[in-house]
């Protein structure tokens, strides 16, 4: 049931209960455990707009965090059966491994053009109640997505290194973990950064006593307005350090120079989001998940550097990418890490390098 009274029914698949949070949809054909278990998708019920889902099983690998983070799953089919050499066990049961409640049966393309005319909402996803009265009572009481700190949900307890690729490292950097997602630690690593993790609220004085040759302000949920912690360490970051942020990093380091962030009406969950680099004027299909943008007048508010716009979404022309070459700092906000996705934006890595390199 949506928060506006929309109903649907299906069938029960993965865990019984109930799964309350912010209805979303996501258009990848492919990449379905990598999705739920993406720490941005935190308090949200992702619905595939995909047809059919778990044909190939999951794995121990193809994951983006230590479990799945979504409430809850919407599919119009799901398989059954599964086949792939490197799966371990069904969709089914991954679900039910951590409690999450799935529905199928749904007319999935119906939700997601709902979604689009009347923008993200809540949702819940019940096998306890059929009574409208009660799943409206609890849709009602449900907190809404605007101004709810959920990077606290989500990120790690405790600083950790990370060094995947197991070699020699080129560059240290700290990663300050809002959610951060492994294939994007794995990129780094595999690079020759050697990374520090640290909790969301560490402080500029702990993470500049790492002495790192970079910062990474990585990608996480919620509303970056109501990480007010995080927007304050930045402020002290900046120009210390070459600076690096996606997706909610990108949006946090704008709001520590003055800009403004907005909700969108929908949000931006897929692997195929057209951005024009407007270096080159080349066109890279990237993978998004974020459902706020940077708000591209409120840049006009920044003082303390300069600023260059380099990546434009063609789907609705919000900020994808800006460069505040004054204080060594680049942000995207799409997902170049990909996983699952194109690896267009793959570079973005190497353009860290670079600004690390040129540092003074």
């Amino acid at each position: 049931m949506l928060e506006d009274g929309k109903l649907f029914k299906g069938s029960s698949f993965g865990c019984p209960g109930e799964a309350l949070g912010e209805l979303v949809f996501n258009t990848s054909m492919t990449g379905y455990q990598e999705v739920l278990t993406d720490p941005s998708y935190c308090e949200q019920i992702v619905n595939m707009t995909y047809p059919l889902i778990g044909n190939y099983g999951v794995n121990s690998t193809d994951i983006e965090s230590k479990k799945i983070q979504a409430k809850g799953f919407i599919v119009r089919e799901y398989s059954k059966i599964y086949s792939s050499w490197r799966a371990e066990k069904s969709l089914q049961a991954y679900l039910e491994q951590y409690g999450i409640v799935g529905i199928s049966e749904v007319d999935t393309r119906q939700i997601t053009r709902h979604i689009r005319d009347k923008g993200a909402m809540k949702a819940i996803i019940s096998t306890e109640t059929e009574d409208i009265a009660s799943l409206k009572q609890k849709l009602d009481s449900h907190p809404d997505m605007v101004g709810r700190d959920l990077v606290a949900f989500v990120t790690c307890k405790k600083p950790y290194t990370f060094n995947f690729a197991k070699k020699d490292y080129q560059f240290k950097a700290v990663v300050l973990d809002f959610g951060v997602k492994l294939n994007i630690l794995r990129c780094f690593s595999k690079i020759g950064f050697k990374l520090n993790v640290v909790p969301a609220h560490t402080s500029a004085e702990k993470i500049l006593a790492h002495n790192p040759d970079g910062i990474i302000l990585s990608n996480g949920p919620g509303d970056p307005a109501a990480v007010h912690y995080a927007v304050e360490n930045i402020k002290k970051l900046i120009g210390k350090k070459p600076l690096f942020g996606i997706c909610l990093g990108h949006q946090l380091l704008a709001l520590a120079l003055g800009a403004k962030t907005y909700k969108l009406k929908f949000g931006h969950h897929g692997t195929n989001h057209p951005v024009r680099n407007l270096e080159t004027g080349k066109v890279e299909i990237t993978t998004q998940n974020h459902g706020f943008s940077l708000d591209i007048d409120s840049l006009a508010n920044i003082t303390q550097t300069d600023y260059n716009m380099t990546h434009m979404n063609l789907n609705d022309q919000t900020m994808e990418g800006v460069e505040y070459p004054q204080i060594s700092a680049f942000t995207v906000q799409y997902h170049p890490e990909v996983g699952p996705g194109p690896h267009d934006g793959r570079y973005i890595f190497d353009r860290f390098v670079k600004i690390i390199e040129n540092f003074k």
